[in-house]
């Protein structure tokens, strides 16, 4: 769930990179970066970074490789102070590869919703374009499934038509859990014509109610008590997967998974292999299968 946002911030910081990129060498810097050369050397100090990200993303979009997830975070909150939403975090997974877990909800959320900004900029209930995104090393080598960005993510609107029962299932294809009462991301519940969900990109969860098939109230709700939060006013929802590997069809007859058993096995999977497929009803969500699934791993 996102709103659109300022791409230009007016405050301290803001006003103090303006007036920093107006010196000679920042205003030689972004000339020569207009001329789009195949390479651009700089040599300067670490705390130099925003000043250099800032004048660099003037010329066109900008992508910012750090070293470290700490350096990610904290350039994305200073370049954040200037460009506002159009700047985001690509984080990378904080599971290793073939390690028994998954990775967690907010980490897939953070990725799908970047993922799809870039697809489609032209979606303002997703924010406004992007101009600068900033990632790690170890995320930018990471290999993804290709199109995750066109993975179509459930968007609600308040006055707008949308088939409750297509919205639920289709929630349930995104990876979320069904549940009594929602207390954590990912997860949805369903009371009658009311819809509780906690999108992994939202800062709370939001109750939706339905008339019909059509969307008549959204607001925000307290986890702890469960209870509306009526200062914050919300009129969209956008709701994107929960997981990067969907159980689909698709992926159930891709080469490599075809032979894969139609009950999980009563013993763990041996070290190494190469087919351990969850094949019960909750299988979209089971911990740690994503390591050996072979649309994980491309070839190419």
């Amino acid at each position: 769930m996102t709103a659109p946002g300022h791409t230009h911030v007016q405050n301290s910081i803001a006003g103090l990179v303006d007036l920093a990129l107006s010196s000679p060498t920042f205003t030689d810097l972004v000339d020569r970066a207009q001329g789009r050369p195949d390479t651009l050397a700089m040599v300067g100090p670490a705390s130099a970074r925003l000043f250099a990200a800032a004048a660099l993303a003037r010329t066109g979009p900008l992508l910012v490789v750090t070293a470290t997830g700490r350096e990610a975070d904290d350039l994305t909150a200073e370049l954040q102070a200037v460009f506002g939403e159009a700047v985001a975090l690509f984080p990378s997974w904080e599971t290793l590869p073939h390690e028994r877990l998954s990775p967690g909800v907010e980490t897939v959320g953070a990725r799908m919703m970047l993922l799809r900004r870039l697809a489609h900029p032209e979606d303002e209930h997703l924010g406004p374009p992007l101009r600068v995104v900033v990632t790690t090393t170890r995320s930018l080598l990471q290999p993804m499934v290709v199109d995750l960005g066109e993975i179509e993510p459930v968007t609600l609107t308040v006055g707008a038509d949308s088939d409750f029962d297509v919205t639920i299932a289709r929630l349930v294809e995104l990876a979320y859990t069904r549940v009594d009462m929602v207390a954590k991301r990912g997860e949805f519940a369903v009371r009658g014509g009311i819809l509780d969900i906690f999108p992994p990109t939202a800062e709370h969860p939001v109750r939706v109610e339905f008339w019909g098939d059509e969307v008549s109230e959204m607001r925000m709700f307290s986890v702890a008590d469960q209870r509306s939060i009526t200062e914050i006013e919300i009129d969209h929802l956008v709701a994107v997967p929960c997981r990067e590997i969907l159980l689909s069809d698709a992926v159930r007859d891709a080469p490599g998974n075809s032979s894969m058993p139609a009950r999980r096995p009563t013993t763990p999977w041996p070290a190494g292999s190469a087919t351990c497929w969850p094949s019960s009803p909750r299988a979209s969500r089971s911990t740690g299968w994503r390591r050996c699934c072979r649309s994980c791993n491309p070839t190419r």
